[in-house]
């Protein structure tokens, strides 16, 4: 193995890729040269030995301002066609500029001529061209090529040293120059990136938009202003079973649903309508959402006949879970009522011939109780909501549940805002607060107003809460999720049907009961429709 196999490789990392905005600047940068060559050999023939151009050596100045236009398309050719190193290529151009004004400067009789201040132009683009890279290097070469511009002129020319002062300042001049135009540089990179990224995240949203869009089981059309599809999902041409092409507008899909985009369009506020598809038997809930900023309107296609399917399916479902739970609340009381009689039969002894009796008994009226509220259930769709003041209502609630239990006047708190009017089905809500206030002062104190009745308006608009809070041991928190579950029940003589039966109620009149985590104590909340 000879010396040179031994000796550790040199990894040379490949060359950077520069975004083409890089290349473009200088493009246009040497756009700038080729002009500014090209009108300085234009002024060379026409124009030449006047006092601003080629006063002090007409001959230089055309030289030079035909070299000058010679590099200026060479340099132009290589932006475009040899596109490398890039820095060196804006580094090797600038000192061309700075030397070639200089030479014309000093062709013309010195810093009178006006030329000086192309030098400026040139390390302003420069700096903004090369992102702020090397600015102070160009500055510092603009000054060196000053100087001995006005150096010769002193010692060749008899020129006033004085005028090295005039120079010095120009020089600064350089170096200000450069310096802003670093910042700027900075400045542009700065919001460059930032625009990047911002342009990264919109694409990478619009792309979740669309997925989101595509994925969605509803069908979903954006439509500007002139009634034009923008956007639209697969689902959408399948409940009206159409293919759309490029500039479809409303009528593609539905001639009845453009005709109610037209008359929404006038006063756009969200809305739902339904339309029927012509040569089937789908029918199709529209739902319009206003323009966003960009003007653009969303329409939300769902098919009713779907709806409807799953609709029917939950509750075929909840109705076989609440047959088997009954099924099975129902066997244990027949089961007792049979075993009792049996032995109601043979017993002689008339105190247990009694207790068999009373057996009996009480296993009926919970068969009763348990049909009565299965009943109940039945009449949950017949719900007649009608505005009930509540400070009034719940006063008179309590003042009949008092008949019941006369301790409700003592334990329960009422209170309500005097203007608050809830809209409910007056016999469903009467039971709602029966089975909450039952519950309730079962597992309260006995100290007054142990239990909390309260009626209020709520912070949505539109809508009213009451609240029937309790100071007892609360809801274990390993039970909270089964408390509305039919037929669940902490206490052997219950039915477990009175918090099902009530988030049912709840629900037939818009209405929705919840359990809030508000310990100790339980805190039951309904929300329901109000009256403005």
């Amino acid at each position: 193995m000879t010396e040179a196999d031994t000796s550790p490789r040199v990894h040379v990392p490949p060359l950077v890729q520069l975004p083409d905005s890089y290349w473009r600047s200088l493009n246009y940068f040497s756009l700038y040269r080729l002009i500014v060559a090209g009108f300085f050999l234009i002024v060379a023939i026409f124009y030449g030995g006047t006092p601003s151009f080629g006063s002090q050596d007409i001959n230089l100045f055309r030289w030079v301002s035909v070299a000058y236009l010679a590099i200026a398309f060479a340099f132009l050719w290589g932006v475009n066609f040899v596109r490398r190193t890039f820095n060196l290529q804006l580094t090797v151009q600038v000192i061309a500029d700075v030397v070639a004004l200089t030479l014309l400067m000093y062709a013309s009789g010195g810093a009178s001529s006006g030329i000086g201040v192309m030098i400026f132009v040139v390390l302003a683009g420069a700096g903004l061209v090369g992102q702020g890279r090397m600015t102070l290097f160009y500055a510092a070469i603009a000054t060196m090529a000053a100087l001995v511009e006005q150096a010769h002129h002193v010692v060749h020319f008899e020129r006033d040293p004085g005028d090295f002062f005039r120079t010095g300042l120009t020089s600064i001049g350089f170096f200000g120059t450069a310096i802003v135009a670093r910042l700027l540089a900075r400045r542009v990179v700065a919001n460059e990136a930032l625009a990047r990224q911002r342009g990264i995240e919109l694409a990478n949203q619009l792309q979740i938009n669309q997925r989101v869009i595509r994925d969605m089981q509803d069908g979903v059309l954006v439509v500007d202003s002139r009634g034009r599809i923008r956007q639209h999902n697969p689902q959408a041409e399948a409940l009206f079973d159409v293919r759309p092409g490029e500039g479809a507008d409303v009528a593609t899909f539905s001639v009845a649903l453009a005709e109610q985009f037209v008359r929404w369009s006038a006063h756009p506020v969200e809305v739902e309508t339904t339309i029927r598809v012509p040569g089937s038997n789908r029918t199709v809930r529209a739902r319009m959402l206003p323009p966003g900023e960009r003007g653009d309107a969303l329409i939300y296609l769902e098919d009713l006949g779907r709806i409807q399917a799953q609709a029917q399916h939950l509750k075929l479902a909840a109705l076989g879970r609440l047959t088997a739970n009954l099924a099975h609340e129902i066997r244990n009381p027949l089961s007792a009522i049979s075993h009792a009689a049996e032995l109601l039969v043979d017993e002689p002894d008339a105190v247990a011939r009694q207790r068999l009796i009373r057996m009996i008994g009480d296993n009926s009226a919970r068969l009763n109780r348990l049909v009565g509220e299965v009943l109940e259930l039945g009449r949950r769709d017949r719900a007649q909501p009608e505005s009930i003041r509540m400070s009034v209502f719940l006063q008179q609630f309590i003042d009949e549940y008092a008949v019941h239990d006369e301790s409700a006047v003592r334990r329960v708190s009422v209170s309500a805002d005097a203007d608050s009017v809830v809209v409910f089905d007056r016999t469903h809500l009467h039971r709602v607060l029966w089975n909450l206030i039952f519950n309730a002062l079962r597992h309260c104190s006995d100290a007054p107003a142990a239990v909390t009745l309260t009626g209020t308006r709520s912070p949505d608009p539109g809508q009213v809460e009451l609240h029937i809070i309790d100071d007892g041991p609360g809801i274990d928190e390993s039970l909270r999720g089964q408390v509305f579950e039919p037929f669940f029940t902490t206490q052997g003589s219950g039915t477990g049907l009175g918090l099902y039966i009530a988030r049912e109620l709840c629900e037939a009149n818009g209405a929705h009961l919840d359990l809030l985590d508000n310990a100790p104590g339980a805190h039951f909340r309904i929300i329901a429709r109000g009256q403005a």
